[in-house]
């Protein structure tokens, strides 16, 4: 069902399916459930042929639904109000209804406007725009256009700006602000508190350190610059500061703590959902923590009814309610892409690579993050060449390195931001030693970007080539597994998942729950105090 709900809307995405072949095969799926309910004969080679026009029925049914709803996305962005003036000058009244996008040389705000229309205006890096502001605009209205990376790579700019729910583009336009405090008054609040924060870790922390401390927190990664930004995708390490499953169990495990001495065990929970569903307006609604904060919520909430969590169907359902709710997300936004895969990748590979590596030390989570690394690498490798067209030669090495130090200079830096609140000398302290973590990530990854072998440049490929590596991928798998005497793949991933799933006791009697968030970065321990 889930396969064929994408697949449908993966189709629909490029090639246009009409209501008119729509209604066929939703005609064609309505006319063998009839044949189907009417093959009740007792033989089983009629049931065996039964239940394949069942399985066929259901496939056809649900890429029809899939194909309907990309169809239904596409008709917000077909005959708008400003369609006909491209290229002309307009003047539009809207509300800033997104945290405004800081560049280097330009601010990139998303403005709302009365009818519902999402433009994505540019200004000057420093038109002090806050979100919530009603502005007056006037520029000329201009359309996406798709583009060539510098790595040989056709970027579909159009597709990607819709899957942010954009309809229109004004450059450098001239902005006089009318209103202010229109948006919603808790994320005012919320955007509000974390500009303060991130001011007073500029005050303690030098550039660039600073800039990679407020991308490891707060996924803010304008800050690290073109060079330095460069230089982390080269070794491999940029999903550092790409927020997701890490950020959100380090908030789960906070607030589910903090909570700990004073409320039940459902409160808590119920309390940790809330926890995430404001961390991710904190940070942004991206792809990666939508995801990351659905499968941790869902945990949370299969834990407060007493039922068992599994990560693979956390991962399904996820990835169904995003696509319900946004389509473009599935054939358009390479982070969604990346993200699901390489969690897919943890979720199936991680255990059988774990079992391999038993003589790697743990000390320091060496050999878990050295699993999740080369799990995540074989998966996404197809995609991502496909995508972007480069690949990392030292990224197993540089992760190994660099992911142990990464929770280090986490902790820092969020202690840097907190009592700078009522002392700046506390605040400098640690602000010295979150900057020699944040100087040792830095280094690492400029030395080992500057080496001339550390990425290579793949040429351009067709899109079959990415279907045939990840049958490739599925075929190695499925006869690893098969032929493996000891342990059966899914005994391997029950095992794996179970002993990062126990219940022990505390010193005080408590009983406890350790968890485990299977993510891109790395396999992260949490307890949560029952």
């Amino acid at each position: 069902m889930v396969i064929s709900f994408g697949l449908g809307i993966f189709v629909q995405s490029f090639y246009v399916i009409d209501k008119i072949s729509i209604l066929w095969f939703l005609s064609i799926a309505l006319a063998l459930a009839l044949v189907w309910r009417r093959r009740t004969v007792s033989s089983d080679r009629i049931n065996l042929a039964s239940n394949l026009v069942l399985l066929f029925v259901v496939f056809v049914f649900c890429f029809a639904l899939g194909a309907v709803r990309m169809l239904w996305a596409e008709q917000y962005f077909i005959n708008t109000e400003a369609e006909s003036k491209f290229e002309e000058e307009i003047q539009i009244t809207g509300v800033v209804v997104r945290e405004p996008d800081v560049r280097s040389n330009s601010t990139q705000l998303f403005v709302r406007i009365d009818n519902g229309e999402l433009f994505l205006v540019r200004t000057d890096r420093y038109s002090g725009i806050n979100y919530g502001d009603e502005l007056m605009i006037s520029g000329t209205l201009s359309k996406a256009e798709a583009f060539e990376t510098d790595l040989g790579r056709t970027f579909n700019y159009p597709d990607y700006l819709r899957a942010k729910g954009v309809s229109h583009i004004i450059s450098w336009a001239e902005i006089e602000v009318v209103d202010v405090n229109q948006g919603n008054f808790l994320l005012h609040f919320i955007l509000t508190q974390k500009q303060d924060f991130m001011h007073r870790l500029e005050e303690v922390i030098i550039e660039p350190e600073v800039g990679l401390a407020e991308g490891l927190l707060l996924g803010v990664k304008q800050g690290l610059g073109d060079n330095l930004e460069m230089a982390f995708r080269k070794t491999g390490i940029i999903h550092i500061v790409v927020l997701s499953g890490y950020n959100v169990m380090l908030v789960v495990t906070f607030v589910l703590y903090v909570f700990a001495y004073f409320l039940p065990f459902r409160a808590r929970l119920i309390a940790g959902v809330i926890a995430i569903a404001l961390f991710a307006l904190l940070v942004g609604l991206s792809s990666t923590v939508v995801r990351a904060s659905v499968m941790a919520s869902l945990l949370l909430m299969a834990r407060s009814i007493g039922k068992s969590y599994q990560v693979l169907r956390g991962l399904v359902v996820a990835g169904i309610i995003m696509l319900i709710i946004n389509p473009y997300l599935l054939a358009f936004d390479i982070g969604f892409q990346l993200s699901f895969i390489a969690t897919l990748g943890l979720i199936l590979v991680a255990p059988y690579v774990e079992s391999k590596f038993k003589a790697v030390p743990t000390s320091f989570g060496i050999r878990e993050f050295l699993t999740a690394t080369i799990s995540t690498q074989i998966f996404v490798l197809p995609i991502l060449l496909y995508q972007i067209g480069e690949f990392s030669v030292v990224a197993v090495l540089v992760n190994v390195l660099v992911l142990p130090m990464v929770p280090v200079a986490m902790m820092l830096t969020f202690l840097v931001g907190v009592t700078g609140v009522f002392s700046a000398t506390i605040a400098s302290v640690f602000g010295f030693l979150a900057y020699l973590s944040l100087l040792y990530i830095i280094t690492l990854a400029e030395g080992f970007a500057s080496l001339p072998f550390s990425a290579l440049v793949v040429p351009a490929f067709p899109f079959w080539v990415v279907i045939g590596g990840y049958i490739l991928i599925a075929i190695v798998l499925y006869i690893k597994f098969k032929t493996n005497q000891k342990i059966e793949a899914y005994d391997l991933i029950e095992s794996f998942v179970k002993s990062k799933s126990a219940e022990s006791t505390d010193d005080n009697g408590r009983e406890s729950v350790v968890s485990w968030f299977v993510e891109e970065e790395s396999i992260v321990k949490t307890r949560l105090s029952r």
